[in-house]
């Protein structure tokens, strides 16, 4: 699961806030944004990134903690109710996007994210390539991110499908990272980026 992806990516602070999955969009919103507000106190991160408000492909614990971390990302940044802590200001916060050509990658490998939710089916869905603000090139850790997501083998029942698929498919799905660059204190406008940090300064 999560702490065995985290291992994988080399991530050595993981904390699990005691929500359950396929429960999160129920969760009392105060409660958790107050949670998840303090976590980025603690750790202080300059960059913040988290599902679009789509939910990739309309899940509801994907939309929901869109909605909580983007929350989450202003109460941060307010003095009150801070119980100690000092109040932390994040610089750019990002939502995962699929472009029309990660979307046609998969397609083309032959899968089609779906959720069904009150008798309604939601299905993966490609942002408009001009919404695209970012994208990371990941190209050499292509490997990584895949033994990442191998660990979730309860959360993908078509494992062994896309296991067999051929390494530049692989290459492809894993080699880029999309995403919207839907705040930012130092940057802005309509040039693409290809670093997250792009306008950050080293302190």
């Amino acid at each position: 699961g999560g702490g065995a992806a985290a291992q994988v990516l080399g991530i050595g602070d993981l904390s699990f806030l005691g929500y359950l999955d396929g429960e999160l969009d129920q969760a009392e919103p105060a409660a958790i944004i107050a949670q998840i507000a303090a976590e980025l106190r603690r750790v202080r991160p300059q960059v913040v990134v988290t599902f679009g408000p789509d939910g990739g492909y309309g899940h509801p614990d994907h939309i929901a903690i869109s909605q909580f971390t983007t929350a989450a990302v202003l109460r941060a940044a307010d003095s009150a109710g801070t119980n100690g802590a000092q109040p932390h200001t994040v610089t750019k916060l990002y939502y995962l996007a699929s472009s029309p050509q990660w979307v046609e990658y998969w397609q083309a490998a032959g899968f089609d994210l779906r959720y069904t939710l009150d008798g309604v089916e939601r299905r993966h869905m490609a942002w408009p390539a001009w919404a695209i603000t970012t994208v990371v090139d990941a190209a050499a850790h292509w490997r990584t991110v895949w033994q990442a997501i191998q660990c979730h083998r309860s959360q993908l029942p078509n494992l062994h499908a896309l296991a067999a698929l051929p390494e530049e498919v692989h290459r492809r799905l894993w080699g880029y990272q999309p995403c919207y660059r839907a705040l930012s204190l130092v940057n802005g406008g309509r040039a693409g980026e290809d670093d997250l940090f792009a306008g950050i300064t080293a302190e």
